[in-house]
């Protein structure tokens, strides 16, 4: 019964859709009229309804590619019928082409590879059996994840693929359901390498800030000083990861996140969907050794290479003097992870053949059954990345932009650039996406009503550091909240949980820490409060809705 109730609202909204669509292409000729208009956010947001109702993806994500290519085709019957061909000959094939986005693809296939032969030498098996020696309950279980996330702090993409595929085998054997698992790989991930000092995401964030800055006139400091400025004020991500630690440290949870853990700990690690395209899982050689050395020397070998890769490609030849951090900032991160795990699969691949673990044969096996798992997540990772053109060449985030134009204090720009980069973030998937439109646009925004309200020499300066800092932090919730988002289509992907299930059970806490962020954090901190106070005031609020909600399994 409540399924059919769904299914009628479901159509209700898509007659709703069409009749808007129908209305529109009646009223307007030009198809490029609909760029930056209501009618540009039907089909990110078509894509999330379907989504969340269906728990299907796939199907969510094409049917809103379409219905976007529809409404650039004009909304004319014949575009109707040419949009499906168009998604996957015009927007799939680019999205393809885009070299980012291929090194994506790349290097999730190498990775995963590199997880089989690991998993096939005996090697994972081995640091199963290393760290279940300290982490042999589920507090502790989490704990490691948690530490292990934090310390691939240098790359969100490598941070999620890592930890989800080494840490799986543990939770699994403390009986941690894998939504959790999802969770924490997905809320240390981005958050730490938001915050850190020398990440890959430093030079996107720093080029964005210093083109900003400079448009506005502002040259006392440069990009990067203004964005360690910012770092306090980037309360979401702080919070996010304070709040992975009280969860594995109380041991409650909050939400859906309560039955995924009670299931769990009865045996069911993994949650009961009707399409969770399980994959075969890659066991050890028998009669074999499980050596964790197997498994360490590869992905430390990846590690150390990406870290020389950044280094390598962000160093200049033209400059005299550049520090640590400007060189990570220049580097082609991209280039340094193909470079990375390329490596450790050679390293993988070796180790095997050479101890007379596995022939070459089955090394390639391993590698290829290691590829599998990986191939459904690039289809969506697909579909997600051609669902971020068809908004962007609507201008879906030039339309939301647009909402926050309207006069009020400079004090409330924070809050409201916060809900907006999350809303874009959301609707699009991409946090980089989000930063890269809203920082451009809204900084001088904030500029020019500081200057109208305070002038130019106030003391209220730091109002350009919350407001930068929100757009960054926003960015991140929006996209933990997303289920188009890359990164939360990783960490579903590498910790075995199903997609849907895992925004569903992480939603809660990221509304959690979300909640207090802008209410005992930005709002206060715009108003003059420490920002250190408000984080210390946030946390213990979080903690203690934490204890009052939370249920433990």
């Amino acid at each position: 019964m409540r399924y059919f109730t769904l299914n009628k609202q479901l159509i209700s909204l898509l007659l709703l859709i069409f009749c808007f669509a129908v209305y529109a292409s009646e009223s307007t000729e030009n198809s490029t009229r609909y760029a930056g208009t209501g009618l540009s956010v039907v089909p990110p947001l078509l894509a999330i309804v379907i989504a969340l109702v269906f728990k299907q993806v796939i199907p969510a994500l094409f049917t809103g590619l379409v219905f976007g290519v529809w409404v650039i085709g004009g909304l004319t019957i014949t575009s109707l019928f040419t949009a499906p061909l168009k998604t996957l000959e015009v927007f799939a094939v680019k999205s393809l082409a885009d070299e980012g986005h291929i090194s994506i693809v790349l290097f999730s296939f190498m990775i995963g590879g590199m997880v089989g032969i690991t998993s096939r030498n005996g090697g994972m098996q081995g640091i199963v059996n290393l760290i279940i020696k300290w982490a042999n309950t589920v507090k502790r279980a989490c704990l490691s994840t948690i530490a292990m996330g934090m310390s691939i702090f240098f790359d969100d993409y490598a941070n999620t693929l890592v930890v989800g595929n080494t840490m799986r085998p543990i939770t699994d054997q403390m009986k941690v359901s894998r939504e959790k698992l999802a969770y924490l790989v997905d809320s240390t991930a981005a958050p730490v390498a938001c915050l850190a000092f020398v990440t890959t995401w430093v030079g996107f964030q720093v080029g964005l800030i210093d083109d900003a800055m400079k448009a506005i006139g502002y040259t006392e400091e440069g990009g990067y000083a203004v964005f360690l400025q910012t770092i306090p004020y980037s309360f979401y991500p702080i919070l996010a990861l304070l709040l992975t630690i009280m969860v594995a440290v109380t041991g409650k949870d909050i939400g859906p996140m309560y039955q995924a853990e009670l299931r769990a700990r009865s045996g069911a690690v993994a949650p009961p969907t009707e399409d969770r395209h399980d994959e075969e899982e890659i066991l050890p050689i028998e009669n074999k050794p499980q050596r964790a050395i197997n498994a360490i020397i590869p992905f430390v070998t990846m590690i150390m290479v990406v870290l020389f890769g950044l280094y390598i490609t962000g160093v200049k030849s033209d400059q005299d003097q550049q520090s640590l951090r400007d060189i990570i900032g220049n580097s082609d991160s991209y280039k340094a992870l193909l470079w990375g795990t390329m490596s450790g699969v050679l390293a993988a691949a070796i180790l095997s053949v050479v101890q007379g673990i596995l022939t070459l044969q089955q090394t390639v096996n391993a590698w290829l059954k290691g590829i599998k798992p990986m191939i459904l997540a690039m289809v969506i990772l697909t579909l997600a990345w051609s669902l971020s053109a068809v908004s962007e060449q609507l201008q879906t985030s030039q339309y939301i932009s647009s909402m926050i134009e309207d006069s009020l204090s400079v004090h409330w720009l924070p809050i409201l650039t916060f809900l907006l980069a999350a809303l874009t973030a959301f609707a699009t998937g991409s946090s980089w996406g989000a930063m890269g439109i809203l920082i451009p646009l809204i900084v001088p925004i904030g500029w020019n009503m500081l200057t109208a309200q305070y002038g130019i020499d106030s003391n209220q300066f730091y109002i350009i550091y919350i407001t930068i800092a929100s757009i960054l932090a926003g960015a991140v919730w929006g996209d933990h909240c997303s289920p188009i988002s890359d990164t939360t289509i990783l960490s579903s992907m590498a910790s075995g949980c199903d997609h849907i299930e895992h925004v569903r059970t992480q939603i809660p806490y990221a509304f959690l820490a979300g909640g207090f962020a802008m209410m005992m954090g930005i709002v206060p901190a715009s108003f003059g409060l420490s920002p250190w106070i408000a984080i210390v005031i946030a946390s213990g609020g979080m903690f203690l809705t934490l204890q009052w909600k939370g249920k433990a399994a």
